[in-house]
């Protein structure tokens, strides 16, 4: 009557396919004993509270002779940058012959609830630019900032530029005023006094970390996991989502000072691409920043939208800058197949061009 008709057998064969799909992804799961990320081979080479610095194997016989130091971002995990083998834009530096070390920030407890902006640039930082260049009796480092971690890296370049020899920054917020990204149209009104507050002074990365998710909630919260249905059968696309997974709920905690001072300093006063932001009752100037810079944005960031980050190059003095923008989104940046094939060996070629 209405023209709807039912079709028994594929209705059934649809069953028996889902059922065998189901069985083959719990002998999967069974068989999965640990979900193993950040694999490269390294060794702990300095620590501090928290912090901790590794140092990544070399795998060229004469690495680079100027080290990078990575600074990746205070609210995720270093590890996306090495998540898996064939998706480690580590592994691409390495094998290119950059000599590489790595900040991991650790995991605040309420005993860093009272850290500061300045514990963190003009402490844990710049000790770590510090330890780098006294190791390789160096005067400056290549410093590469990942995410929020860029922008720190940007501040630090402002502030001790001769420690500072190539700085590079991927996916950074660097301008707050657009309405392009939800997390910045959120923030304008965020009253982040209270939520550190109830907090009592540290912010659960679990709370952070579902703001993140309700920026695309469809497609972070619902969607992947019917795509993870469809993955049950294939060992390693479940493996690929677990790391994923495993790197989308490794959220640290926040300290509260520090924070509040992005959020307000940042996010709804926009002070560092006006030249007002203080940090140890030093302005953060953008004109020190002199050395050569190479600034990496993805056009389908949701978290860092292309506005906020393309000022940032005509922002500041340096004679030798360069903008690249790629089609991928924020975590494409580091484990998409083009972040293999093309960014990580262009982020290389060009350190070590200079």
């Amino acid at each position: 009557m209405n023209g709807y008709s039912f079709d028994m057998q594929k209705s059934m064969q649809d069953a028996l396919t889902m059922n065998n799909k189901l069985m083959s992804g719990l002998q999967n799961m069974m068989e999965i004993q640990e979900v193993e990320v950040g694999m490269t081979p390294k060794e702990l080479v300095y620590s501090e509270d928290r912090m901790k610095i590794y140092h990544y194997i070399p795998e060229v016989s004469k690495p680079h002779s100027v080290p990078v130091l990575v600074c990746y971002a205070l609210v995720n995990k270093q590890y996306m940058l090495d998540l898996q083998e064939n998706r480690s834009i580590v592994k691409k530096w390495l094998a290119e012959g950059l000599d590489v070390y790595m900040i991991d920030w650790g995991y605040p407890t309420h005993v860093d609830k009272f850290l500061t902006m300045e514990d963190y640039v003009d402490g844990y930082l710049n000790n770590a630019v510090d330890f780098v260049r006294e190791k390789h009796k160096l005067g400056a480092v290549n410093l590469i900032g990942i995410c929020q971690g860029g922008t720190l890296s940007a501040i630090y370049a402002a502030l001790y530029p001769a420690k500072v020899k190539n700085l590079v920054t991927l996916v950074m917020p660097f301008d707050f005023d657009t309405t392009d990204g939800l997390l910045f149209r959120w923030s304008i009104g965020m009253d982040i006094d209270s939520m550190v507050g109830s907090a009592n002074g540290l912010l659960a990365g679990s709370s952070m970390n579902y703001g993140f998710n309700m920026l695309k909630p469809f497609q972070l919260s619902f969607d992947k996991y019917l795509n993870f249905i469809d993955q049950l059968d294939d060992k390693e696309a479940l493996l690929d989502f677990l790391r994923m997974e495993t790197w989308i709920y490794d959220s640290p905690d926040q300290a509260g000072p520090m924070l509040k001072k992005f959020i307000k300093d940042l996010y709804q006063q926009n002070k560092l691409i006006k030249n007002e932001l203080e940090v140890g009752g030093r302005i953060v100037n953008l004109k020190n920043i002199k050395m050569p810079v190479l600034c990496l944005l993805a056009q389908k960031d949701h978290l860092v939208p292309p506005a906020s980050t393309r000022p940032f190059v005509d922002s500041i003095p340096s004679k030798d800058k360069a903008l690249l923008e790629f089609p991928v989104g924020h975590i494409g940046m580091f484990v998409s197949s083009k972040a293999q094939k093309e960014i990580g060996p262009k982020i290389a070629k060009w350190v070590k061009e200079r």
